[in-house]
């Protein structure tokens, strides 16, 4: 907090920690969090990435400049995120979460006093919750509100990657309760499986796939990077209403 004396400009800008989990595993964590690197790249938002994902990490694959990986089972591993969000201010640190890790996280987040932290030293933490349509996504947000209630930063993902009716989500009356702990709802839409299995195959990130004709390893057509093209943007648009 500053000081009565203190102006707006010389207020240090606030660092964000953002949380990509779901628990879930093939709901597409890893894909929010190359889109998330993606947008901080193209925003010119500085960034620094973890990798929670020991045997084939998202961010370490695709974003390599920018990532490092973190085991989630290591404290002293962990602290290196709060670190580097209270050693840079104003850096987003961007955490891709593995499928079963909500058990070590909290752990580390209750024993050292991480949000405690957070109000002290003036970063803020976001749990994006990435969901698809299915029960056992409703479950965990459920058990997500129940144990840390309003003191994250919730992002509701509604990943359209199998299908788009999230009328379960609405009907169970927990998206309206992160609603009311001010939590942020977006959707991502599906980007058609042929191109996403083209970006990955050339190990390229979404930059070098819409702004190149020919990808290394693979190619993808002139209607393909337009698709690809037009995807990143409704993506992006929604990525600018969390607030990232």
């Amino acid at each position: 907090m500053s000081s009565p004396h203190s102006t707006d400009s010389e207020t240090p800008a606030q660092s964000k920690i953002h949380l990509i989990g779901g628990e879930k595993g093939g709901v597409g964590k890893s894909m929010v969090a190359r889109l998330l690197a993606q947008y901080f790249i193209d925003q010119d938002i500085p960034f620094v990435g973890f990798d929670t994902d020991r045997s084939h990490g998202a961010l370490l694959r695709f974003y390599a400049d920018y990532a490092s990986p973190v085991l989630i089972d290591r404290y002293e591993a962990l602290d290196h995120i709060v670190e580097a969000a209270v050693e840079l201010p104003g850096v987003r640190v961007l955490v891709d979460l593995a499928a079963q890790t909500h058990e070590p996280l909290v752990r580390w987040i209750d024993d050292s006093g991480v949000l405690n932290m957070a109000s002290d030293t003036g970063f803020t933490l976001h749990y994006w919750h990435v969901m698809d349509a299915g029960r056992d996504s409703v479950d965990l947000l459920t058990r997500l509100l129940d144990r840390y209630g309003d003191q994250l930063n919730y992002v509701l993902v509604r990943n359209q990657l199998r299908g788009d009716d999230f009328g379960l989500l609405e009907r169970s009356g927990q998206q309206e309760r992160a609603l009311e702990m001010g939590a942020k709802v977006i959707s991502i839409k599906h980007l058609a499986d042929a191109v996403m299995q083209k970006i990955d195959a050339s190990n390229s990130s979404f930059w070098a796939a819409k702004s190149a004709s020919t990808v290394t390893g693979s190619s993808l057509r002139l209607m393909e990077r337009q698709r690809l093209a037009m995807w990143l943007q409704h993506a992006y648009e929604e990525l600018a209403k969390a607030d990232a």
